[in-house]
């Protein structure tokens, strides 16, 4: 009997690993709009972009909100709830500044794009497509971590590659743009894309913090 009552609170299936697994896969999808609208980057389609990227964040924030729910309803998790919650907010993070630099591509309307925007974009689905990988490990964590370790590992070196960029953009766009506005229109959208590389690696500090306490 006691055993019975107890299942009823006791998760039947991880279901916290689909969801942010359904969260790596909304970060992908936005990460590839946003290489796709920098790389033909055109006033006349912006908007368009935009729409499209902000769906994928709404879907991210839906995902997050999941994520809460199933933590308040449920008696046993597989992590600390903090923790959930945190790699939760975080991937949605990620997705939020994705969606950031597609608005502030809108409102700034600038000249042109660098072609280091569109390296720094391509950086952040690489650490999209590594926090999947990572988020695929989860499950099996206990059982051999060295997956997830080398997936972290990686996320820290996207965002040192993606400070490289941003600062040789930077130290460009001071020498030679010579128009004061617009070197604030790229500076601000560059500076949005470099933070969502950051924010991607924190994602990565969380799951080596689920790694110290669980692996």
């Amino acid at each position: 009997m006691g055993n019975s009552i107890f299942s009823k609170f006791t998760p039947k299936e991880p279901k916290f690993f689909p969801i942010l697994k359904e969260m790596s896969e909304v970060m992908v999808k936005a990460a590839d709009l946003l290489i796709e609208f920098i790389s033909h980057y055109d006033h006349s389609t912006a908007a368009d972009y935009y729409k499209k990227i902000k769906e994928q964040e709404k879907k991210g924030d839906v995902l997050a909100n999941r994520v809460f729910d199933e933590l308040n309803k449920t008696f046993i998790t597989p992590f600390d709830r903090e923790d959930i919650n945190q790699l939760s907010s975080r991937m949605d993070d990620v997705t939020d500044y994705i969606n950031s630099c597609a608005k502030r591509m809108v409102l700034y309307n600038p000249t042109r794009m660098p072609e280091s925007a569109v390296t720094l974009a391509n950086l952040i689905k690489d650490g999209a497509v590594c926090i999947g990988k990572a988020v695929d490990e989860l499950d099996v964590l206990k059982k051999d971590p060295k997956h997830i370790i080398a997936y972290c590992h990686e996320l820290h070196e996207i965002e040192n590659k993606a400070d490289d960029v941003y600062e040789h953009f930077i130290i460009d766009l001071f020498e030679n743009e010579k128009n004061g506005v617009e070197l604030i229109k790229l500076k601000g959208i560059m500076y949005e894309l470099e933070k969502a590389t950051d924010v991607a690696e924190y994602v990565g500090k969380i799951i080596k913090t689920i790694i110290v306490k669980y692996a």
